[in-house]
């Protein structure tokens, strides 16, 4: 009997301050508890708190797709439109494949929440076997934006070869089609 693979995610926190210790971080830590309170199967989550700029996000990316081989990345900050907020592109250069849909659906759902969601330019896609979604850095957006794109992750992570994930039906219900 094969004995499932825990799950690897990693969740990356980009903020000059946070990283500089200025403030803590609060992005990271509310991704984290949201994982634990929604998904059943196995898994370890690995941290990195990092400065914003392209290059810090592209290298830290690529090392953990590549080296640490984590099946899903989670990112918060570095989405606006301020001169240091460069995680989308530091995320594209790593990218083997943009999945411009995850950001579409982030946008519309926090446009239902304030007009400045257009501001914010989230993505995702695929880098090898891990998939990885920018999220906003502020605690309540990461909360509705894990609400509005999670049940789309565990099929794709099936489809790109990564570990399953299972999550508990009354907080998400991924979706997988029927075969």
């Amino acid at each position: 009997m094969e004995t499932e693979k825990t799950v690897r995610i990693a969740i990356v926190t980009v903020s000059d301050r946070a990283s500089r210790g200025e403030y803590p971080d609060l992005g990271g830590p509310e991704i984290e508890a949201w994982l634990r309170a929604v998904i059943t199967t196995p898994f370890e989550t690995v941290s990195r708190l990092i400065p914003d700029g392209r290059d810090s996000v592209s290298a830290t990316l690529a090392a953990l797709c590549d080296e640490a081989s984590v099946d899903l990345v989670l990112t918060t900050g570095g989405t606006g439109p301020s001169p240091r907020d460069e995680t989308p592109e530091g995320t594209v250069a790593v990218l083997h494949k943009e999945l411009p849909g995850f950001g579409e659906q982030l946008r519309r759902a926090s446009l239902q929440q304030t007009p400045t969601a257009i501001l914010s330019r989230q993505t995702a896609g695929i880098r090898g076997k891990t998939l990885i979604v920018n999220l906003p850095g502020n605690p309540a957006s990461i909360r509705l934006s894990l609400n509005t794109v999670f049940a789309a992750i565990p099929y794709c992570l099936d489809l790109i070869g990564a570990g399953r994930i299972e999550t508990d039906p009354t907080r998400i219900t991924s979706f997988r089609p029927a075969r």
